[in-house]
């Protein structure tokens, strides 16, 4: 679009000396206000020396061309199907426009930033530039402070901010500035003393039936595997597929816990635990010490839950952890004075410059935020990212979190009117992932959307968006997985457990499909709404309970068919297999393990 600009006379149009013409400048304009969630206090002004990497969005040049081609190549009906985008092809559908480079780049010169000190990503769709925070309080027209959540954790941020108006249609977001995205793992744990006071699950056959190899206090990969049918299932493409998970907060994945846990669940798999790899993002940490800080903050739980979920399902497929650093949470001193990325970006940024045969194709994440803590901009522009990854053929599975409906005494809107509302998950909200419900016991488990809210009758209408996204879209067990953390045992419950142990099956499906000379599965949800939940088991009881303050807490019901509980339910290994045509899977005989 054309700037806003006023139009000069026609003699002020002449080109100047260097041979662009003179463009008068426009008032300065909110661009967008987002309230400061409950629970963060202001406490004061940042450092005179506070710097801010500030993140700036431009508007991308053919996102609606690249969201067309990302269904393309997801629907099993369209005859693009599997033909999924290269790197480059991506880049070109979202670099702005020249016209948005060239304004953006007047703005800054502007305001004294220089064009060397810019970064940029893959496509230029994003410019980093770490400037101190009085300048960025003058190109925004705003004020920053440092504030506090209630668990000590600080930020530097504002809740509005402006630009001039020709820049309205051509920057989507800039942060950090409104937004409050805050990390946090989807599970929590249970101490076990010893592992001797389980039933000895180590010792059954590996032919035995679920009721066999499954406790409902103390799942296993074994169990796991013989509930969703991986069991006997032979890999063929261990040289060129990938499956991975992404530790945000501090989290790391410790080999040698992995290695323990493997050699008492799987043991032919425990060479799995010194193999997979790291891929540390803004000095993410791949610390492999228990320290006494460490095992007081309990760090490392939510890492050696993902990394044994998926080791103890999808081996030998190869694994990387994407470890991504600089938290958006910091607690200021002499040598902390910048707290800026947030982790999302941060970590989608670099996978979109990566390579395409070093990308993994399922990605399990085990983190998610509420979603009233993310401005809708930049809630856009963190889910236009992830479509790049889709068209690309990547699977993003989140974890759709641990409250149902929303945790209780915080099940509030946040639009300044502090109505009553659920409180959904973000990036689990994202029409471009697929998100992952939890459930537990085995037979039966317990635990399409238009046809649903209808169904409901009105129930609980006006706490959420009954046009919205819903979500999950599939389920795995989510109760007592048993770890191994600082050499000892715990047990884990969760959406955090459920979303790494169906990321590793789904990894199983992409090598079947690339040993039968198919593309990977990719954006699963054209596929998984079509075709695919065919493949899902059913789960008809349980609900997502969760704001008891609203109603009667018991959230949304589940039910015959899709629902907001457990989505379509959980995976049939084999029956998958056969959805996609898949008649060339190896499959070994049962023996005794």
């Amino acid at each position: 679009m054309k700037p806003l600009g006023i139009v000069l006379a026609a003699g002020l149009l002449a080109s100047s000396a260097v041979g662009k013409p003179v463009r008068q400048r426009s008032p300065l304009a909110v661009k967008e206000t987002h309230y400061v969630p409950r629970r963060w206090i202001e406490t004061r002004r940042p450092d005179a020396d506070h710097t801010i990497s500030l993140r700036i969005g431009l508007k991308q040049g053919s996102f609606s061309d690249l969201e067309r081609q990302l269904y393309e190549v997801s629907d099993p009906d369209h005859q693009s199907y599997g033909k999924h985008l290269k790197a480059e092809e991506v880049h070109k559908l979202v670099e702005p426009s020249e016209e948005t480079l060239e304004q953006v780049h007047e703005w800054l010169a502007d305001n004294g930033v220089d064009k060397s000190a810019l970064r940029y990503s893959p496509a230029r769709d994003w410019i980093t530039v770490t400037l101190p925070v009085a300048v960025v309080e003058a190109m925004l027209d705003t004020k920053y402070s440092v504030y506090r959540h209630e668990d000590g954790s600080e930020v530097v941020r504002t809740p509005k901010w402006s630009l001039p108006l020709h820049l309205h249609d051509h920057i989507d977001t800039i942060q950090p500035t409104n937004s409050w995205y805050r990390a946090e793992p989807k599970s929590f744990s249970l101490y076990v003393e010893t592992l001797e006071d389980q039933k000895p699950v180590t010792k059954l056959h590996s032919n035995g039936s679920v009721s066999d190899v499954c406790v409902w206090n103390h799942v296993t990969p074994r169990c796991l595997r013989t509930l969703y049918g991986t069991i006997d299932y032979q890999t063929q493409s261990n040289d060129t597929n990938i499956m991975g998970l992404v530790n945000y907060l501090g989290e790391s994945n410790n080999r040698k816990d992995t290695f323990k846990f493997l050699s008492l669940y799987r043991h032919e798999a425990k060479s799995g635990a010194y193999d997979f790899k790291f891929d540390s993002i803004a000095t993410g940490t791949t610390t492999q010490v228990h320290t006494d800080q460490s095992i007081r903050d309990r760090s490392g739980l939510e890492g050696n839950l993902d990394v044994q979920a998926m080791l103890g399902i999808g081996w030998p497929t190869k694994l990387i952890a994407y470890s991504v650093g600089n938290s958006p949470h910091y607690r200021p001193d002499a040598a902390t004075t910048s707290n800026t990325i947030e982790d999302n970006l941060t970590w989608l940024e670099h996978l979109v410059s990566q390579p395409d045969d070093e990308l993994a194709k399922v990605i399990s994440t085990s983190y998610g935020v509420n979603e009233h803590s993310v401005p809708p901009s930049y809630a856009r522009r963190i889910c236009n990212d992830m479509a790049q990854l889709g068209a690309r053929g990547v699977s993003l599975l989140f974890a759709s979190g641990d409250y149902g409906v929303g945790p209780s005494r915080n099940c509030t809107s946040n639009d300044g009117t502090n109505r009553s509302s659920f409180s959904p998950m973000f990036p689990s909200s994202c029409p471009f992932v697929t998100s992952v419900g939890g459930t537990m016991n085995f037979t039966p488990e317990a635990g399409v959307v238009d046809a649903y809210v209808q169904s409901l009758g009105g129930r609980d209408a006006e706490f959420y968006n009954m046009s919205g996204r819903g979500y999950p879209d599939i389920a795995a067990q989510g109760f007592s997985y048993v770890e191994v953390w600082n050499s000892r045992p715990e047990l884990m419950f969760g959406t955090s457990a459920s979303a790494p142990a169906i990321s590793a099956i789904l990894a199983l499906v992409n090598d079947a499909l690339v040993a039968a000379g198919k593309s990977p599965l990719g954006f699963l949800n054209p596929w998984l709404y079509k075709r695919g939940h065919k493949a899902f088991t059913d789960i008809t009881s349980g609900s997502a309970v969760g704001c008891s303050e609203l109603g009667d807490g018991l959230g949304f019901p589940a039910q015959e068919g899709w629902d907001a509980v457990t989505g379509f339910g959980t995976p049939r290994f084999k029956d998958i297999l056969e959805l996609l045509g898949i008649d060339n899977a190896s499959f070994s005989a049962r023996r005794q393990a």
